[in-house]
């Protein structure tokens, strides 16, 4: 349950990140919402994942998680490049979180 809660605050991570680029140094009321809440969900939910999971080991997948979907998110989405290093870059960090996951 604690890896599932995890990967969801990863994700969350994600959501806050983009959020606060979108809320325009907080002057736009909903992102800026959007970020406080799935701020302190993400918190929250690494909190509980670090119960059953060594802090390194769950901060580096937490952090790793959201960084890849931020910046899938900005390549996706909002125009940032999709050059080929920076995808294999990406993929080293997903590599990076896959392998804490095995050799917790």
């Amino acid at each position: 349950m604690a890896w599932l809660v995890l990967v969801l605050s990863g994700l969350l991570e994600t959501g806050w990140a983009i959020a606060l680029d979108r809320s325009a140094g907080f002057t736009r009321p909903l992102p800026s919402l959007v970020f406080a809440v799935s701020l302190v969900a993400s918190m929250a939910g690494l909190a509980y994942a670090l119960r059953d999971i060594p802090v390194g080991t769950g901060y580096a997948v937490w952090v790793g998680i959201g960084a890849v979907g931020t910046a899938l998110v900005g390549m996706l989405a909002l125009g940032e490049s999709a050059s080929l290093p920076r995808i294999g870059c990406l993929l080293l960090v997903v590599a990076g979180v896959v392998g804490l996951k095995l050799f917790h």
